[in-house]
């Protein structure tokens, strides 16, 4: 292995054990009082409740652990978005599986809980999977409540999904093993099966406090919605437990018998690890994105076999096109090329720039893959469509347009993985979080914004100064680097993956040797899909 393979590994590495070093702190919720708080009344951690729950040995695949992270700080954070969330398998069906935390504000719901939660409702609805809600909530956090209870996309919402997730055939099965007050109580009354740990379960509209307040009647927690009266007397729940593993016992026999459904039909055959080794990732692509590689090469450690067969090779280099197998599906894979290439005009680095023909090539590809009925994959690293007068003349906004056409009609599903920078309308091009990829994920080094870090920096640092000089101020060379500065760091924190997984621009930062498998379990989702929408490309110039 040469230096910079080394220098890369090293790099990548680091960035991956730090992003491991703070889910391990993630997944202390609430801290260790708040969790011994919970064991005396008999309470497994959440992240205890999934374990248990979900079959051994199989794959869960975490969705928004960075939820939340580094925000809300003036309310004492609220690590993973104060739920948590993923794909697992119950009783060998793939399913949905939202815990509530009560560990962090007794699993009050904060903004970014409501977020959190309506993507795993859009994740079971786009690929119709059961859902499994474990709940114990406080319900809204209640200083937040401007910004969670009354939008579209608010709290309420998730009531309306669990009706229209019924209409069209997805089981819901609510797991109250805690608090499930007010508005949150209508969420186990809608799901299809309501079970209850007697003791810790409740559901009521009002508690104690408000009861009293409102009618003067002095009720306690059990007697307004405790298991045994919404078994014995409401008739509201279906089963009751006293303890909470009995409880998720039951959650996996009716999995058990659900019946099959049909499915989309995308091609898998045996699956077959990769010729190369997976682990090279870690050496092609730098950590800090401002190094050239090759993409065929990281591809080559992610497909069966490492084959891949590319698609207009020799044309519109800056992407790459291809198909071959991740886990045994069957797959179209568009990815942007950063490597220095040999051209009749000497050396041209590409850098993740969209050229005309590689936008081209990209939307024929992509049409292809939809006619093929083959699952799409996006890898990201682009810094946005070619600038300048001969790019212009050539058409550039007319090609780019073709191939966001083609991205946002496609109808088979896309999964984007952003394994460098990601900028500007190459982001939407290449399947951003806008254009409705099933899934999509980051590598810890990813970098989303509307531009590059340096070209942003100096362009709102020259905006500031513009306008400090307006108000008569001095600014000398000294003054305008500490502006920079400024700028640059506020910026940098801005486009790291951590923000972006913190607002679920993002659904998880991975670990890049993981990309294989979120890929996987990711078509495997989208097989149980079903939609059948027919592809059309709409107007566009040719």
């Amino acid at each position: 292995m040469d230096l910079e393979f080394n220098k890369n590994e090293d790099g990548m590495k680091l960035a991956v054990s730090q992003m491991k070093s703070r889910h391990a702190v993630i997944s202390q919720g609430g801290g260790k009082k708040a969790m011994d708080k919970a064991r005396e009344k008999g309470k497994m951690a959440p992240r205890e409740r999934i374990e248990y729950l979900i079959d051994k040995g199989s794959v869960f695949t975490e969705i928004g652990a960075f939820a939340g992270y580094d925000m809300y700080k003036e309310h004492g954070g609220c690590p993973a978005g104060g739920t948590i969330a993923g794909l697992g398998y119950v009783s060998g069906r793939q399913c949905v599986i939202v815990a509530n935390d009560n560990t962090v504000k007794a699993g009050a719901w904060f903004p970014i809980t409501g977020k959190k939660n309506l993507r795993m409702q859009e994740i079971a609805m786009e690929n119709y999977l059961p859902v499994i809600y474990i709940v114990d909530s406080a319900g809204v956090y209640l200083p937040m409540q401007d910004e969670i209870f009354p939008d579209k996309e608010h709290f309420g919402r998730i009531f309306r999904n669990n009706a229209q997730m019924s209409a069209m055939g997805i089981n819901q099965i609510a797991a109250v093993m805690g608090s499930c007050v007010a508005g949150g109580a209508y969420l186990p009354i809608m799901s299809d099966e309501t079970l209850m740990v007697e003791g810790n379960g409740s559901i009521f509209l009002a508690g104690p406090y408000l009861v009293k307040a409102a009618i003067g009647e002095d009720a306690d927690q059990q007697a307004l919605g405790g298991a045994k009266m919404h078994t014995e007397i409401s008739g509201i729940a279906d089963y009751k437990f006293d303890t909470e593993k009995e409880c998720l016992d039951q959650v996996r026999r009716i999995m058990d018998k659900l019946g099959e459904q049909p499915l989309q039909g995308f091609s898998r055959v045996k699956p077959a690890l990769p010729a190369r080794d997976m682990k090279d990732i870690y050496g092609l692509v730098s950590a800090q994105n401002n190094k050239n590689f090759d993409i065929v090469e990281v591809i080559k450690c992610l497909v069966d076999n490492s084959e891949f067969d590319q698609f207009k090779e020799d044309y519109g280099k800056t992407i790459v096109c291809g198909y071959g197998r991740v886990d045994g599906w069957a797959v179209g894979i568009v990815a942007n090329q950063r490597k220095i290439v040999k051209s009749g005009k000497g050396e041209m680095q590409m850098g993740g720039v969209i050229y005309n023909d590689s936008a081209d090539k990209a939307a024929r590809f992509i049409m292809n893959c939809n006619q093929k009925k083959i699952p799409l994959v996006f890898l990201q690293d682009v810094t946005g469509f070619m600038v300048g007068s001969r790019s212009e003349q050539s058409g550039i906004i007319k090609d780019g347009a073709k191939l966001v056409n083609a991205v946002a009609n496609s109808v088979v599903p896309k999964i984007t993985i952003v394994i460098g920078n990601s900028y500007g309308a190459g982001n939407y091009a290449m399947c951003g979080k806008a254009y409705d990829p099933r899934f999509i994920y980051a590598w810890p080094n990813a970098k989303i914004a509307v531009m590059g870090g340096e070209a942003a920096a100096k362009t709102l640092m020259q905006i500031q100064v513009a306008g400090l000089k307006a108000k008569g101020e001095v600014i000398d060379p000294e003054r305008e680097k500490e502006i920079l500065k400024e700028i640059v760091d506020k910026y940098d924190a801005q486009t790291s993956s951590y923000y972006s997984a913190a607002r679920l621009w993002v659904d998880e930062i991975i670990d890049p040797i993981d990309t294989r498998s979120v890929i996987s379990e990711g078509i495997n989702a989208a097989n149980h899909s079903q939609d059948h929408k027919e592809f059309k490309m709409g107007v566009f110039q040719v």
